[in-house]
């Protein structure tokens, strides 16, 4: 893998910032887990570095174990129950490898929609359907809930003594879910190093068992990984530089990290932007990830970008329109894997780059401190549902393009526009997404981001609370057409809460907690033709 900047008149204030990052000895420092890099006190730094070490210290044993014992089992499905850093690294894994020839296909659940929930109990077969629970914490709301309902279902289906062999569990020590794994008699229970953070945790169990699983060869993986943070022990490394040069152009305005990357590894960009998001968007200050923009000419572009090419191999695609933008005085940071395996390396290279980022940010990159803001709104709807049957409407409206435009109105140089979706996540509906958030940068020119919720709530809700204010937000949401039950708990037919419930709860309650901290938020209510009411506003209102 190798690393190549083009900064432009950037470049003075790049290497001035690598000349003080020389001189402080940051670089040995994070390596001795010195707090002091980030902040005077060491809450959430001394035990949130587990991950500087993991690929060294995997337990492949156990991993193979499960892999042989799997396959004995003939399962043909995997489904991966989780959020945020419990789920993005395996759907890499997933998108990247897909599944080798006699391994199980691995899918991966992480919305609270009825529909997604219905699509898996639908499509899949449950007696040939391994399901990995994931959640660091074990209390993660929408994991927990997913497995309630999956559980039922395979004890409707296969019967109570059989259900427990078709889960497994990757959780820290001590969780709630690791006390569930036992009494429900899970076939296996990964123990993950409490000391990472969910979104730094790709090269533990929570990315390697999904991994191998696939048929992945993982000690080929954690060879690069391994190489890259031997190599991330010199002051002058990739991980360094590219560390260094996107906090430095962040505090220099160019906040809006815009990432391109090769068809085979796109879904990478997913990762990056949840470690990137909720890493650096606290404090007033953030670098704001771009994912999912087609790469367009210098004049739909502000001078707030800043663009990170990843291709496989020396040739790429984007090759023309790059060396356009870096002609315009744009900053391109080029990153060039061998192979898919590289990936490995990668997942150390930019958790490295991003702790770095904190430090040039002056920014603490391992808490989350605005996260829970929304998930307390959301128990709040939640109280009040089952107070009153029902959810308050809160402040939404049909879907307008004028008022769409005058939201729109309100934004300046250097602001971005985050499309959150609480709609069933599907291709048709990512096209119409896309073609609205094209239509905003193309005539705006302004950043644009897409998130289905809850999703996004686990990747990039951290920066939109934390960040200095710049995001305009239009929140979708739409009438649930055939609602699932939440059972109340595994193994009983009692279900005070529908998913529905749930995800409704979670868009008004991040509407509230966006609130609160000042943002500027339009939420519509699409009809029953959500394609037709998205492809509307994209034609009438930018």
């Amino acid at each position: 893998m190798t690393y190549a900047a083009s900064l432009g008149n950037h470049a003075e204030a790049v290497e001035e910032a690598l000349e003080t990052y020389k001189k402080d000895n940051i670089t040995a420092r994070i390596w001795d887990g010195d707090h002091t890099v980030w902040q005077s006190e060491p809450d959430e730094i001394s035990n949130r570095l587990g991950w500087l070490t993991i690929a060294d210290r995997m337990d492949l044993d156990t991993i193979n174990d499960l892999v042989e014992a799997v396959h004995s089992a003939g399962y043909t499905d995997i489904l991966l129950l989780g959020m945020g850093g419990s789920s993005l690294a395996p759907e890499v894994f997933s998108r990247t490898f897909g599944s080798a020839e006699g391994h199980p296909d691995l899918h991966v659940l992480d919305s609270t929609d009825p529909g997604a929930v219905r699509a898996y109990d639908e499509t899949l077969d449950l007696a040939n359907t391994l399901f990995i629970v994931a959640s660091k914490s074990g209390g993660t709301a929408e994991t927990l809930s997913f497995f309630k309902y999956f559980y039922n279902r395979c004890v409707d289906e296969l019967g109570e003594a059989e259900a427990g062999e078709h889960f497994i569990a990757i959780t820290d020590p001590g969780s709630k879910l690791e006390k569930l794994g036992k009494e429900l008699e899970f076939r296996h229970v990964f123990l993950n190093d409490p000391n990472i953070g969910g979104r730094y945790s790709a090269l533990s169990f929570f990315g390697l068992v999904p991994a191998a699983l696939l048929g992945i060869n993982v000690p080929k993986l954690l060879e690069r990984a391994n190489a890259a943070a031997e190599a991330a022990k010199a002051a002058s490394s990739d991980a360094a530089k590219l560390g260094v040069t996107i906090g430095e152009l962040a505090n220099q305005g160019r906040d809006k990290l815009t990432l391109i990357t090769d068809p085979q590894i796109e879904s990478f960009g997913d990762w990056v932007e949840q470690l990137i998001a909720e890493s650096t968007g606290k404090a007033g200050k953030g670098i704001l990830p771009v994912v999912g923009e087609d790469l367009g000419e210098p004049e739909v572009y502000g001078d707030d970008r800043v663009f990170v090419l990843m291709q496989i191999g020396k040739t790429s695609d984007y090759a023309i329109l790059l060396n356009g933008l870096e002609s315009a005085g744009h900053p391109v940071i080029t990153l060039t894997l061998d192979d898919t395996y590289d990936l490995g390396a990668m997942f150390f290279l930019w958790a490295m780059a991003t702790a770095v980022a904190g430090w040039r940010l002056g920014i603490h990159p391992f808490n989350q401190p605005n996260v829970e803001s929304a998930k307390v709104q959301a128990r709040a709807m939640i109280n009040e549902y089952t107070e009153k049957g029902e959810l308050p409407a809160g402040e939404i409206i049909d879907p307008d393009p004028g008022a769409l435009t005058r939201f729109l109105d309100s934004a300046s140089p250097g602001d971005y526009v985050t499309l959150q979706a609480f709609i069933t996540p599907n291709e048709a509906a990512t096209t119409a997404l896309h073609a609205l958030r094209m239509a905003i940068r193309d005539n705006r020119k302004l950043a644009t981001t897409m998130g289905y919720g809850p999703r996004y709530l686990h990747s990039t809700g951290q920066l939109h609370k934390g960040d200095g204010g710049s995001g305009l937000f239009v929140q979708f949401t739409s009438d649930v057409e055939d609602d699932v039950d939440i059972p109340d708990e595994a193994g009983s037919s009692e279900s005070a809460m529908t998913f529905g419930v749930l995800r409704d709860a979670q868009a008004l309650g991040d509407a509230q907690a966006l609130r609160g901290e000042g943002r500027r938020i339009l939420r519509f209510r699409l009809s029953e033709d959500v394609l037709e009411d998205l492809a509307g506003l994209s034609a009438g209102s930018v």
